[in-house]
């Protein structure tokens, strides 16, 4: 079997956030993957309210340790929706500078390990949305630029009954077990998944 290790880094959409099951879509992901061939070792890096600035000073210490030369290692990123939150009358990080931490991160990353990147989720905030949609299309030139697979999920989701159920009956922001269920399938299907 191939030792396969995955880290997984970006905020609460990552960590899990309002799953009772505690495996968030990341955790239902790298089961899916896992068959006869691989074994899958996944790293769950995600910390609530971390913006793409926070990301760009932890990503490499993180995974040096977790990914070492012997495993074939992977890393997702997915962050946005913590750099578009209003904070004292401003975004917490601006689109250029998400941009600017973005290429960075994705820029370095690329050099060691194979990388793909999730885009920033709806929430239930129509006016952060419009705010979290510039992000996401930010980040998909930014990986353009770079080569890198990136999966824009945010109108997945946002048009999604049960995603918008979720999120409106939970905190307003992150679903419950059906919504990371629905984004763990879509992820998977997608032709930039590796496993």
């Amino acid at each position: 079997m191939k030792d396969i290790r995955i880290c997984y880094i970006g905020d609460s959409f990552i960590n899990g956030t309002g799953d009772p099951t505690k495996l968030g879509w990341i955790g239902r992901v790298s089961a899916m993957s896992e068959n006869k061939k691989n074994e899958i070792t996944h790293y769950n890096l995600g910390i609530r309210r971390e913006t793409s600035f926070d990301i760009l000073q932890r990503w490499q210490n993180e995974c040096q340790s977790r990914l070492p030369n012997i495993s074939e290692n992977y890393i997702v990123f997915s962050f946005g929706v913590n750099d578009s939150v209003i904070e004292d009358n401003e975004v917490r990080v601006t689109v250029k500078d998400s941009a600017k931490n973005a290429k960075e991160i994705l820029g370095t990353a690329k050099k060691q390990y194979k990388v793909i990147m999730i885009g920033p989720p709806a929430i239930g905030s129509d006016e952060q949305n419009k705010r979290i949609k510039q992000y996401n299309n930010t980040y998909q030139q930014v990986c353009q630029e770079l080569e890198i697979p990136f999966l824009s999920i945010f109108e997945r989701v946002k048009n999604d009954k049960v995603w918008r159920t979720e999120v409106s009956s939970n905190d307003g922001a992150h679903p419950r077990e059906q919504g990371y269920n629905l984004l763990a399938n879509f992820i998977k299907s997608w032709d930039g998944w590796w496993f």
